[in-house]
């Protein structure tokens, strides 16, 4: 599976614990593992001795003194693995200085890049199993908390209680920091709930995702509370195009950026431009943001099996912003949308 002729090197210490898991199956909040051609090992402390026998297949060395990385190496020394990688965009400085001190003469760290990230854009159908769930326990969790939600409620109260109904449908944990923006707070992408209280006439943005064995999902949606202007609904429906043409534009073989432009021309058409201020979408799976990221310049190009979000939105200051999400499978003729919830202008 992993590509040692091509790195050039003879083993891989693996420390993103996302890569850790989807290698070997440990869950755990302290793993290190050992690649090689011909085995697989994994180092953990004896905290984890009885939840790594069961979740792993592999080799397991539960390490009772100094760090993990001391041990994986001496087994590699042992193994004569010289030219050992390591994935250079996850390590620690810290651990790859203590590392490069213990090296054995004649032994090499070498840099890698995202060589297991990449493996894992493609999802296996067990994983795309997960993923479906996970989006469904988020849509339920939103329809749930949709009914309760009425002027007067903050949105530290809504991002609470979408989570609690996350974890009461399934999910083990909110997939992020639950992103509640009501009013002109809405205009803030990233957005942390407050005390900011629900008022007539004013737009409510949710950004919510649910982990879900270990698989995440995402999906924005846009209410308003009484009746909206002609500028919000024209804003909306400039938003919800851009977000239908980006789906539209997603096949096997175009890249990442094919489907950024689709969605952002639209947005520049429609004059918000200059309003978009992110890329159109993301990859997603063990962790809420992976590659493909869906932007100008990422040429990635997509295969069947690739799960992304599709998320273009519009942002203006003093006024508020629109941000229309979904979860979708990249698919052999195109994509099938996952996320069950209605796109509709949502009014409470």
């Amino acid at each position: 599976m992993l590509p040692f002729d091509e790195l050039k090197i003879d083993a891989l210490l693996v420390s993103a614990p996302p890569n850790v898991r989807y290698l070997s199956g440990f869950t755990g909040d302290n793993g290190l593992l050992l690649a090689t051609p011909d085995s697989l090992t994994l180092f953990t402390d004896p905290r984890f001795t009885i939840q790594a026998s069961e979740e792993c297949a592999c080799d397991v060395k539960i390490v009772t003194k100094g760090p993990l990385d001391q041990s994986a190496l001496a087994l590699a020394a042992r193994k004569r693995r010289k030219r050992i990688g390591f994935e250079a965009g996850r390590l620690l400085f810290d651990v790859y200085q203590r590392m490069q001190a213990a090296l054995p003469s004649g032994f090499t760290l070498k840099p890698v890049g995202a060589v297991i990230d990449k493996l894992r854009m493609v999802k296996s159908e067990d994983e795309i199993a997960r993923i479906r769930r996970s989006v469904l326990t988020n849509s339920k969790a939103f329809d749930k908390t949709v009914r309760s939600i009425r002027p007067g409620v903050s949105e530290s109260d809504i991002a609470a209680e979408l989570e609690y109904q996350m974890r009461r449908f399934g999910a083990e944990k909110a997939a992020f920091e639950t992103i509640v923006a009501i009013g002109q707070r809405s205009a803030l992408p990233h957005a942390q709930p407050t005390a900011r209280k629900l008022g007539n006439d004013e737009l409510l943005l949710i950004d919510m995702g649910a982990c879900q064995q270990g698989y995440m999902s995402d999906m924005t949606r846009v209410l308003f509370a009484g009746q909206p202007s002609r500028r919000v609904r024209r804003m909306y429906n400039a938003v919800l195009k851009a977000q239908l043409a980006g789906l539209d534009a997603v096949r096997p073989g175009v890249t990442a950026a094919h489907v950024d432009r689709a969605a952002r021309r639209v947005l520049e058409a429609e004059g918000l431009g200059k309003e978009f201020v992110h890329s159109t979408g993301h990859g997603l799976g063990l962790e809420i943001h992976e590659g493909p990221r869906l932007g100008r310049r990422d040429k990635t190009r997509l295969q069947p099996g690739m799960v992304i979000t599709i998320e273009p939105g519009a942002y203006i200051r003093d006024f508020g912003g629109v941000r229309i999400e979904d979860t979708a499978l990249v698919t052999a003729n195109g994509c099938e949308v996952l996320t069950p919830t209605s796109k509709e202008l949502m009014l409470l």
